[in-house]
């Protein structure tokens, strides 16, 4: 369950997971800032955010912290956001850490495949702080 506000604290209604580590996996920096952003209008203050420019980075960081949550784009250079996702499941480390892929890849195909390799959800761009949450939460709320 999340952390609601009281009644005249001006908080937005969310969950606060101060000590967890969130993953961004994009190719653009801008686009790992707004994915951030997102998540903090969304009402999700995760406590840390880690990034990665790509799958390779991404695995990398992976073998070497603890992560609780990662959300990552599909297309990217060196190491897309499929193929991440399929060789995540190879760290144990990293087992059963929820991903969340966030992608302008609309189509009901990439959506399958995704979720096939792993992925808890999926986010299309342009997307909305509400819908960050929407995706987010029960993730978390899981844990």
């Amino acid at each position: 369950m999340g952390i609601h506000g009281q009644a005249g604290t001006p908080q937005p209604v969310g969950v606060n997971v101060e000590g967890l580590r969130t993953l961004i996996v994009d190719d653009s920096s801008v686009m790992r800032k707004i994915v951030a952003r997102a998540l903090q209008q969304g009402g999700v203050s995760i406590g840390e955010i880690l990034e990665a420019g790509n799958g390779v980075e991404a695995l990398d960081i992976l073998r070497r912290q603890r992560v609780d949550l990662v959300l990552s784009d599909i297309n990217m250079p060196v190491m897309d956001g499929l193929e991440f996702v399929r060789q995540l499941q190879s760290v144990d480390s990293a087992k059963g850490i929820p991903v969340v892929m966030i992608t302008t890849e609309g189509s009901e195909s990439h959506v399958m495949q995704a979720i096939s390799c792993g992925a808890r959800g999926y986010i299309r761009k342009p997307f909305t702080p509400d819908q960050m949450k929407q995706h987010v939460l029960p993730l978390l709320q899981k844990g």
